[in-house]
């Protein structure tokens, strides 16, 4: 379980992966807020407080999920926000990529719902892995 309310944004396009994503999370106690795009997210994130996890996918409607964390990483406001990437991509070079471009973990779909909540508690417990250098 999470020790206090955790905020955890998730970004997909699909939105019974967003639901079912929601009751995993709520099974740890966390705060989930969903968005269908970059734009969205864009704009949750512009509104205080700043969640504690940002759960993405790489496939959205409007622009990559790689150029949008790519987006999240040039601004310094969102520099201990870790970001966990969670796709059906499997390419080694594209989870290199996100990888490279700030994401602190890397997830593929279909995944196993405790391996989701392992990595999610992991993360909420150490912060970000990938840290300015």
């Amino acid at each position: 379980m999470v020790d206090s309310k955790k905020r955890i944004l998730v970004v997909d396009d699909d939105p019974e992966l967003l639901q079912l994503v929601r009751v995993l999370l709520d099974r740890i106690g966390a705060e989930t807020i969903t968005a269908p795009n970059a734009a969205a997210a864009a704009q949750i994130l512009r509104t205080p407080p700043l969640p504690d996890l940002l759960v993405l996918d790489l496939m959205l409607p409007d622009i990559s999920g790689v150029e949008f964390l790519k987006q999240i990483r040039g601004r310094s406001a969102f520099d201990g926000l870790p970001v966990l990437v969670l796709s059906a991509v499997i390419d080694p070079l594209t989870i290199r990529g996100a990888l490279d471009a700030g994401a602190d973990r890397y997830l593929t779909k279909p995944y196993i719902a405790n391996n989701l909540l392992t990595v999610v508690q992991e993360i909420l417990r150490s912060g970000r892995r990938n840290s300015k250098r």
